[in-house]
């Protein structure tokens, strides 16, 4: 079995739940859908896991405190030992959550090899394997930090992990004028920025397609605008996000794995962090001019809605520099980590890759 423990709600939104399943999705073919099982700690988090396909099991516990789930967990891998008798291979935990413990991941090892992503590279962990695919995640670090341990380190963004429909990307075509903007800033969005960037960046020649997740609280102030402004696109729960991006000749958006899924497609963007997981990919990407840096929202909003603004005026009167950056993000992924993951998860419980 492999077991994904990933929450995703409007507190914290969808991205470690999202980024799990791409993983999952690429894990399926060489194992089956019916051997992977995500564990929540809440039926919000389950039903996102439940509508692509895969088995779910909620713990009805806090997200925020891990070790207190830990009761749990006993009866529910006899459980699942017991519904999947026959299969030998011994279980994988993938666990993706800013609020794990040692504690907590120590006692995940007593059900199964424990792989683990994270994004900052400040503690070692006591697992057997750790996932960092941001970009600014450094090699040399993480072997310092885990001298000594045989733990299993996947870092930098080969192995960032997308989904199929960014494992073929499509040719970008840089063109002459801007017709179509993506505005996307995440599942939660609590503070509304998507409908401040659109009020500051408008243009009539323009058509705005602003993506909102399903813990936007705002939707209802974001349907708004479409109703009264014949080029506004409000899009709820995209399957094919990768078609949408390819429709667009510059995207807004929040840092995140969908700064990855626009690089792996070419498409000019201009981001910013939103949260301090956030800060050290966008500030990479401005600092190498990959792409456009408007700053980090959570601490100066007004700073970086004012930058969003002009280099958005820059980006739209000049094709030389969306070309620019089209041509650097490629360099960034390949759209290929969620396989890799896949292939790393199987090797760590005793499966040969397919």
């Amino acid at each position: 079995m492999f077991l994904i423990r990933a929450d995703g709600n409007g507190k914290i939104g969808a991205g470690h739940l999202m980024r799990c399943l791409a993983v999952a999705e690429a894990l399926a073919p060489a194992v089956g859908r019916e051997r992977i099982c995500f564990i929540c700690a809440d039926r919000e988090s389950g039903a996102l896991a439940s509508e692509h396909g895969f088995e779910s099991r909620i713990l009805g516990t806090d997200y925020r405190d891990m070790e207190a789930e830990l009761p749990g967990w006993e009866a529910l891998a006899e459980a699942l030992r017991e519904e999947k008798e026959g299969q030998a291979s011994p279980d994988v935990i993938l666990a993706d959550s800013y609020q794990v413990t040692d504690e907590y991941l120590t006692a995940l090892g007593r059900y199964g090899r424990v792989a683990l992503m994270e994004d900052f590279g400040t503690h070692r962990y006591p697992v057997d394997c750790v996932i960092n695919y941001n970009a600014p995640a450094d090699q040399e670090h993480y072997e310092r930090l885990y001298a000594g341990k045989r733990t299993r380190l996947l870092i930098g963004s080969r192995y960032v992990p997308l989904r199929g429909q960014f494992r073929k990307p499509l040719a970008c075509q840089v063109r002459e004028a801007v017709r179509n903007v993506l505005i996307t800033t995440g599942g939660g969005d609590s503070e509304n920025i998507a409908g401040n960037i659109l009020e500051r960046t408008i243009r009539e020649n323009i058509c705005f397609h602003l993506v909102t997740g399903r813990f936007n609280p705002h939707f209802r102030e974001l349907k708004a605008w479409e109703a009264r402004c014949d080029n506004v696109r409000i899009y709820h729960d995209v399957k094919d996000m990768a078609e949408l991006m390819g429709k667009c000749d510059l995207a807004l958006t929040a840092g995140g794995s969908t700064i990855y899924e626009l690089a792996a497609l070419g498409i000019p963007f201009i981001c910013f962090s939103y949260a301090e997981n956030q800060e050290a990919l966008t500030a990479y990407i401005g600092k190498r001019e990959i792409a456009g840096y408007a700053g980090a929202w959570h601490k100066d909003s007004a700073g970086t809605l004012n930058r969003m603004e002009k280099l958005f005026t820059e980006f739209v009167r000049s094709r030389q520099r969306r070309q620019d950056c089209s041509a650097k993000e490629g360099a960034m992924t390949d759209g290929k980590g969620s396989v890799r993951l896949a292939e790393a998860l199987m090797e760590l419980g005793g499966m040969e890759k397919v």
